[in-house]
């Protein structure tokens, strides 16, 4: 009951920062509707080749955009935790009685919230410039469940860096060297039929493309559900490793405080 409290407050100190950052939730919630609205205008006339596999792109879209917003967020997550670091109240919080994994889950939460408001938001634009989804209650959970455990794994990694290197450059460099490769090496912007050899065998170990497989596969018209809980699996497996590294990484900070 105490990490449940605990978890609850951190969770209400995280979510009273973000709405203390107008500009940046702004931001946050009209960012993925330009995207939609850029990579739907740029690529739309890639359904007219042979083999693609879709007719409408922005129905195709959509999944990744939101895909795209949940993973790059948690991403950045790491800055938040520098900012504690920097400010000494991490430090502070450390030589508390508060239970140590909240000072990590009440960010986590914060987390999933945005991105579910995010998805609904880029769900509901993007219905209104010509996407249309199937079986939509039960695919727009899977989508959003597959978004938030590809999304805690990369923000376990983010907070785990930020608490290894201490850096905001390092940080910085780090996201831009692992988050747009994923993105581009997945089936977010291209049918994978189409993409050169060598990127369709990356794709298969792309934790990317396993949520764009679990979440577009499910909104599609004929889902198919074994490689759907699949690739929900490999996300799962995935945000445990992560959470574990985030872990040893909190430790050896402790230690070397």
């Amino acid at each position: 009951m105490t990490a449940v409290a605990d978890t609850w407050y951190m969770t209400g100190r995280a979510f009273r920062a973000f709405l203390r950052q107008p500009m940046y939730v702004a931001f946050t919630l009209i960012q993925p509707m330009i995207w939609l609205l850029l990579f739907g205008q740029l690529f739309k006339s890639v359904t007219q080749i042979p083999g693609f596999g879709a007719s409408n792109y922005e129905t195709y879209l959509v999944p990744s955009i939101v895909v795209m917003s949940g993973f790059f967020g948690a991403g950045w997550g790491g800055m938040a935790i520098l900012d504690d670091l920097t400010r000494g109240v991490l430090d502070r919080f450390l030589v508390s009685p508060v239970n140590r994994s909240s000072l990590i889950l009440g960010r986590l939460v914060v987390q999933v919230l945005s991105i579910v408001i995010q998805a609904i938001i880029i769900l509901l634009f993007g219905a209104a410039v010509g996407a249309s989804y199937h079986h939509l209650v039960i695919g727009v959970l899977v989508l959003m469940v597959a978004t938030n455990l590809l999304a805690t794994a990369i923000g376990a990694l983010s907070y785990g860096l930020a608490l290894l290197v201490r850096r905001e450059e390092s940080i910085i460099a780090a996201s831009n060297f692992i988050l747009l490769p994923l993105q581009f090496m997945s089936t977010g912007f291209m049918a994978l039929v189409l993409m050169p050899h060598w990127m369709q065998n990356i794709t298969k170990f792309n934790p990317v493309n396993w949520t764009l497989v679990a979440g577009r596969g499910a909104l599609s018209a004929n889902p198919g559900w074994g490689p759907i809980f699949e690739n929900l699996g490999y996300l799962a497996v995935l945000m445990v490793i992560c959470a574990w590294v985030s872990t040893r990484a909190f430790r050896s900070y402790q230690r070397s405080m």
